[in-house]
C-alpha cells in the first residue's frame, strides 16, 4: 500500500510532531508533506523519510514566522502534489486534513484541533493585545473564509480520529461527523525516572511547555507571585512577555532539552497545568515520573488526570488557581507515584499504532 503522510509544519519539536513520529514508524518509507521543513529541529527518525516542503519554505525566514503565513496556507497545502497514493494520512491542527487527496486514495485525517486558529483559540491569537492592531484586523477579516474552507475540506476526509473526546465533540460541531477517540501516545520508556522522595525532592512547581496564548502560563505566574512558592517555567513560543517582569520566586529555564525533562519532572513537587488544552502531554509525561499535577478542570486534561493523581481548579483565574494551590499540602500527603505512573501507562505509543492500523483496516473495509 502506497502512503502519504501530511503534517502542518516541521519547524518545532512538540506533541503533534510525536504524533508523527509514531505515525511515521508505521510507514517507514512514506514520504512526508508538510508546509515548513526545518532540518535541525526533527529526529534522525523523521528525517530518514523523504520530506516534501511547500512553496512558502522556500521564502527566506519562513521557518521562523511561519504563523504570519497563516493567509496563504491553504493555498500551500493544496499546492502540494502527493502523487500516486492509495492513503493518506494527515495530522493536522491547522491545515493538513485540507490537502488535496489523489483520486481513488483514501484520506485518514488525526485531528490534533479542527484549524486551531479559527475557531475557538481566536481570542487567544488575535485578541486585543495579543498580536499588532493590523494583524488582528486582517485575522478577523479572514476569519469567516476559513472556518469556511476548514468546513468545506472535512468532505475529502473519509475517517476522522480525534485526540480526545474534547477535540472530537469540536469535529462533530465544526464538521458534522464523527471522530473515533485515540489519544496520542506518551513515550514511557523515556520518563523512568522516579522522585527523589515523597514530594519530588526539589521543591518547586513546573509550568512546562510552548509559550502559547492558550497555555496561559501567565495565570501561573501572578498565582504563585501571591504565594511565594518557587515555580519554574520551561518552553520557548511567542508569548515571551510574560516572562519580563517576573517575582525572584519564578525562575526561566528557556527550552528544555529532551534529556533533561525526566529528572525536571521527577524532582517537582507537582506539574501545573493552567491551560484550556486539546490534549495536552505533559500531565502524562509528568505521571510517568510520578508526580501529580494541577490542572484546570476543562479539555484534555480531564481524560488524563484523575482525583488520585492530580487536582483541578474550575476557573481560569488566578483565585481559583491560588485555591487549589493552596490545596495541594493535604493532597500531597495522600499521593502515591505509583497510582500516577499507572495512570501514564493507559497511553502508550503501541496502543497508539494498533488503534491507527485498526482505524486504517475499517477504512479499506468502508465500515
Amino acid at each position: 500500500m502506497r502512503v502519504a503522510l501530511v503534517h502542518d509544519w516541521l519547524v518545532t519539536w512538540r506533541g503533534g510532531e510525536k504524533v508523527l513520529a509514531a505515525l511515521a514508524e508505521l510507514y517507514p518509507t512514506a514520504p512526508i508533506y508538510t508546509l515548513f521543513h526545518d532540518e535541525g529541529a526533527m529526529p534522525e527518525a523523521l528525517e530518514a523519510h523523504p520530506i516534501v516542503s511547500s512553496f512558502l519554505d522556500a521564502v527566506p525566514g519562513a521557518r521562523s514566522r511561519h504563523r504570519q503565513f497563516l493567509p496563504l496556507m491553504p493555498a500551500a497545502i493544496r499546492a502540494l502534489e502527493l502523487g500516486p497514493v492509495d492513503l493518506v494520512i494527515s495530522s493536522s491542527h491547522c491545515v493538513a486534513k485540507g490537502v488535496r487527496v489523489p483520486e481513488g486514495a483514501r484520506h485518514l485525517s488525526y485531528v490534533h484541533a479542527p484549524l486551531r486558529y479559527m475557531w475557538d483559540r481566536f481570542d487567544d491569537y488575535f485578541g486585543r493585545g495579543k498580536a499588532p492592531w493590523l494583524v488582528r484586523a486582517t485575522a478577523r477579516a479572514l476569519r469567516p473564509a476559513f472556518q469556511r474552507w476548514d468546513v468545506a475540506t472535512a468532505s475529502s476526509v473519509d475517517r476522522f480520529v480525534a485526540n480526545s473526546a474534547h477535540v472530537a465533540a469540536q469535529i462533530a460541531e465544526r464538521y458534522q461527523r464523527f471522530a473515533t477517540v485515540l489519544h496520542p501516545p506518551v513515550e514511557l520508556e523515556r520518563f523512568t525516572e522516579r522522585p527523589a522522595g515523597p514530594t519530588g525532592g526539589g521543591g518547586y512547581f513546573l509550568c512546562l511547555g510552548a509559550l502559547a496564548p492558550y497555555k496561559r502560563v501567565d495565570l501561573a505566574i501572578e498565582a504563585f507571585r501571591r504565594l511565594g512558592w518557587p515555580l519554574w517555567i520551561g518552553g520557548s513560543g511567542q508569548s515571551k512577555a510574560w516572562l519580563r517582569s517576573l517575582p525572584s520566586n519564578v525562575k526561566v529555564l528557556g527550552q528544555v532539552a529532551d534529556a533533561e525533562l525526566p529528572a525536571l519532572y521527577a524532582n517537582a513537587r507537582a506539574l501545573v497545568f493552567p491551560g484550556l488544552e486539546d490534549f495536552g502531554i505533559t500531565p502524562l509525561e509528568a505521571q510517568a515520573c510520578g508526580r501529580p499535577v494541577i490542572a484546570y478542570r476543562g479539555g484534555g486534561a480531564l481524560e488524563t488526570v484523575t482525583p488520585r493523581t492530580g487536582l483541578f481548579f474550575a476557573e481560569q483565574t488566578v483565585d481559583s488557581l491560588v485555591g487549589a494551590l493552596s490545596a495541594f499540602d493535604a493532597f500531597e500527603a495522600t499521593f502515591e507515584p505509583a497510582q500516577a505512573r499507572a495512570q501514564a501507562a493507559r497511553f502508550t505509543k503501541q496502543a497508539f499504532q494498533a488503534g491507527i492500523l485498526a482505524e486504517v483496516e475499517a477504512l479499506g473495509r468502508g465500515a
